[in-house]
């Protein structure tokens, strides 16, 4: 998922409904990346390990939100998020893309 796709997924955890950021995590370190930049901007996260089919799959994780309007795609591409050191999110930030940070994403040459 992630901004790749804009659907939007909502999952039942103990009785609470919450919106699904990203799922198909495979790295603890991409679970605390997003958990962070998410807890720094006011909400309140869910994380923990998606339901597997078969017992040869590989575990995954998804993190989900309280706040069921949150669209991912939204909040990035409109510039509504902060990192915690104050910085503009933006979709090469948020994949993780390369160690420099640039704020404007269209001036990034492919």
């Amino acid at each position: 998922m992630g901004l790749e796709s804009g659907k939007h997924i909502e999952i039942e955890i103990e009785g609470d409904t919450y919106r699904v950021v990203e799922g198909g995590i495979k790295d603890i370190k991409r679970v605390n990346f997003l958990k962070s930049i998410l807890e720094h901007n006011g909400f309140e996260v869910k994380w923990g390990e998606e339901a597997r089919k078969n017992e040869e799959d590989p575990k995954t994780m998804m993190v989900a939100v309280t706040d069921l309007t949150f669209n991912p795609v939204l909040a990035v591409y409109g510039r509504r998020l902060k990192s915690p050191d104050g910085h503009r999110v933006n979709p090469n930030y948020w994949n993780q893309k390369g160690e420099k940070y640039n704020p404007n994403y269209w001036d990034e040459k492919v």
